[in-house]
């Protein structure tokens, strides 16, 4: 007999795309599933649509609450959750048809405590798929506990997204996402790595992540800098838990400090008074020994010391590059591209 796997899908404001999203939900090859449909409060049709589904097949499952983010959202599914495994999908984004099938059969195989799949970055006429470390057709990866959280805390070969990955139900039970913050999978993910024995790599793309035109230089709020507060709260997990990964650790949250100061700035009107890339200032500034050390033998070196000069001159100097990579004078990854017909 099949396990039973329960897919958990937050809803708001995306009556544009929740057809395809569920509908590739529901047309797996892999039948035993229950999909657990939360409507956050979506103000459009999302929760009409939602409905028409339960009334058509009997594995969805609706659930109506107030607005409270998507953090809330998953939390409020897993009450509801029978299966034994549990996928996380965002409902813009879509599956292929076999996704379930694969990571269950691949989690059986290898009797793995999660599983994950390669994705497309999905785009209105084509797809990217990054192949800078593996190939569309290698053989899967198997790590242990120690390769598996440096590859998180690396986050090129394993990324902080909850979605994509194929859980057993009784690790993450008991985990809830942390409310009130965007970025929400960076405050949660490590807790979960930190219980999984056997985690399994997959590089088939079997997730279709939807890319928006929205720039997110237009777009960018103070609340951004979640990410830098969940990377710092990680830091300590990283520190207690994992000391071998501390330098690496503070090099994510270098890059990802350097990032938003430059949005910040590109976005003054925002932060008027200069207080958030104050904030990222004086945290640069507080740690400045144990980042330099982490920097030691990295490419970050020449930006951290500029940075501490004067911001100006990292982003200047971050800005030259970014010119290089496009005329490509400096060798930049390229990622592979699938057109739609």
């Amino acid at each position: 007999m099949q396990l039973k796997v329960s897919v958990v899908v937050p809803i708001y404001k995306v009556e544009k795309y929740l057809k395809k999203c569920v509908d590739s939900i529901l047309n797996q090859t892999y039948s035993n599933i229950e999909v657990i449909l939360v409507n956050d409060g979506s103000p459009d049709n999302c929760g009409e649509i939602a409905e028409y589904y339960s009334e058509e097949d009997h594995r969805v499952r609706v659930f109506h609450k107030e607005n409270g983010g998507l953090s809330d959202a998953r939390n409020y599914g897993m009450q509801y959750v029978t299966g034994d495994f549990v996928l996380f999908i965002d409902s813009d984004d879509w599956i292929a048809a076999n996704m379930i099938e694969r990571l269950v059969d691949t989690c059986n195989t290898f009797k793995a405590d999660a599983v994950q799949s390669a994705f497309y970055y999905a785009y209105e006429n084509y797809l990217l798929f990054d192949n800078r470390y593996y190939s569309r057709n290698d053989s899967p990866v198997v790590l242990d506990n120690k390769s598996l959280m440096y590859e998180l805390v690396v986050n090129e070969r394993v990324k902080n997204f909850a979605w994509g990955k194929l859980y057993k139900t009784n690790i993450i039970r008991d985990l809830p996402f942390e409310k009130g913050v965007l970025f929400e999978d960076v405050y949660w993910a490590h807790n979960v790595m930190q219980r999984i024995n056997r985690y399994v790599i997959l590089h088939e793309p079997l997730v279709y992540y939807l890319q928006r035109n929205d720039s997110i230089v237009s777009t960018y709020t103070p609340r951004n800098l979640d990410i830098i507060r969940g990377l710092i709260k990680r830091h300590n997990f990283i520190e207690e838990n994992y000391k071998e990964l501390v330098n690496e650790s503070y090099k994510l949250i270098i890059k990802t400090c350097f990032t938003h100061y430059s949005l910040l700035l590109a976005n003054k009107n925002k932060d008027k008074d200069g207080y958030y890339r104050n904030e990222i200032k004086k945290y640069i500034n507080d740690n400045f020994p144990e980042l330099k050390t982490a920097v030691k033998h990295s490419g970050l070196k020449i930006q951290l010391y500029l940075f501490k000069l004067h911001p100006h001159l990292m982003i200047f100097f971050r800005g030259c590059k970014k010119v290089l990579r496009k005329i490509k004078i400096t060798q930049s990854s390229n990622l592979e591209r699938i057109e739609l017909s």
